[in-house]
């Protein structure tokens, strides 16, 4: 990520990246080569923004992390503990690779809830790879990262939800057949996950006859009305992936200060009916609300015992289905190993044999033979009503 003072941040990013990867080398190799005893403490580590502009979507998936550890962990003859690895989207992408770093030199972590963010993943994986960690995100969903010839993630990493591949067609789709859109607004924020889904929405855009206009913005601006004033009056569209959804309430509050037509259509990363909540506003999501499957009401009653004060958001529970297929993979490892894993890379090699009857997210889930993406995923679309709830629409 680039914002203000990009480049010093990007200066700092790669000192620190360079810090990190021989910082502990000696350590780190060690844990690595290391067999770990499955009769002792294991760890998971889980690395999301718990802080920032993005710090709700941390903070849920950790809440039901640790609620999914609580509740499966002992059942499977685990003991675990979360270690938490905080990467604010302010930092920029290479935080994923510092925080991940520390946790590689833990010889008992032996796997990793995300990165959370696409940026994050890039960034991290091949650290994590090497040190032989399944990383399993419950959010990051960059093409590039398990599909194409150039992937940015590595063998190690899975992720439960599905990517831009699915996401951009899914919105540009819906934009044409049900909006009726001629002409959108399709901006970035200088950072992997906004420019994949642009990117991946504006194909299918063109495809269909759509005049585009791409914006690119950073992800530190927080005053958006030289963006606004550069929207057409006639545009009906601007699609804004942000992850951070306060953003996009204000951007949509300028544009009505400026008498634009254009409805706000936010990705997953907006999705937070707490920040953005303007009447007509768009957002499409790799969850379901959960509160309308019946096999997960156990689960959501649990979670909120647990979390009293929190709201059922779409981010956590995602987050519960990575936690509990890494801790069956953690559980094959070690049944495979008689109670011992040779190495943490036995983890991996478990990760996609994992099996869940009934999902948290409904329906059975399963990873897709082709990729370690899960199969037959698929994205929601949800119109913000006038009380500021989400009604599902596609």
């Amino acid at each position: 990520m680039r914002g203000r003072g990009g480049v010093v941040l990007a200066l700092a990013t790669m000192v620190a990246a360079a810090l990190a990867s021989t910082a502990g080398a000696g350590s780190s190799t060690v844990a690595r080569t290391q067999a770990v005893n499955c009769k002792g403490q294991l760890r998971i580590g889980i690395i999301t923004p718990l802080t920032g502009g993005a710090g709700f979507l941390g903070q849920e998936q950790l809440s039901w992390t640790r609620f999914a550890v609580a509740r499966l962990a002992k059942g499977l003859g685990l003991n675990v503990r979360v270690v938490l690895g905080d990467t604010p989207v302010e930092k920029g992408a290479g935080e994923g690779l510092v925080v991940a770093q520390k946790m590689i030199s833990d010889a008992r972590l032996v796997a990793v809830i995300g990165p959370a963010t696409s940026g994050a993943v890039a960034s991290a994986s091949k650290a994590l790879f090497a040190a032989g960690i399944a990383h399993i995100s419950p959010s990051a969903t960059r093409t590039s990262l398990t599909q194409g010839s150039t992937k940015e993630a590595t063998a190690a990493f899975f992720r439960v939800v599905p990517g831009d591949y699915i996401q951009g067609p899914t919105d540009a789709n819906y934009m044409v057949d049900k909006l009726n859109a001629k002409k959108v607004v399709l901006i970035d924020f200088q950072e992997p996950y906004s420019v994949g889904l642009a990117d991946a929405a504006e194909a299918v855009l063109k495809r269909r006859g759509v005049t585009t206009i791409r914006q690119s913005t950073s992800v530190n601006t927080t005053d958006f009305s030289s963006l606004v004033t550069r929207v057409p009056s006639d545009a009906e569209i601007v699609f804004f992936p942000t992850q951070q959804p306060a953003d996009a309430q204000t951007f949509g509050q300028q544009l009505l200060e400026q008498g634009k037509r254009a409805k706000v259509f936010g990705g997953d990363g907006a999705n937070n009916a707490q920040q953005f909540k303007l009447n007509g506003s768009y957002v499409s999501n790799f969850a379901p609300d959960i509160s309308g499957i019946a096999s997960s009401k156990a689960l959501i009653d649990g979670w909120k015992r647990a979390n009293p004060s929190a709201t059922l958001g779409s981010f956590g529970p995602p987050a519960y289905l990575a936690t509990q297929v890494a801790l069956n993979a953690i559980k094959r490892a070690c049944d495979a190993g008689k109670g011992t894993m040779k190495t943490r890379r036995d983890v991996v090699r478990q990760v996609k044999k994992v099996r869940v009857p009934i999902s948290i997210l409904g329906g059975a889930f399963r990873f897709s033979t082709k990729s370690n993406d899960p199969l037959n995923a698929r994205f929601y679309i949800f119109q913000i009503q006038s009380n500021g709830t989400y009604k599902l629409v596609g």
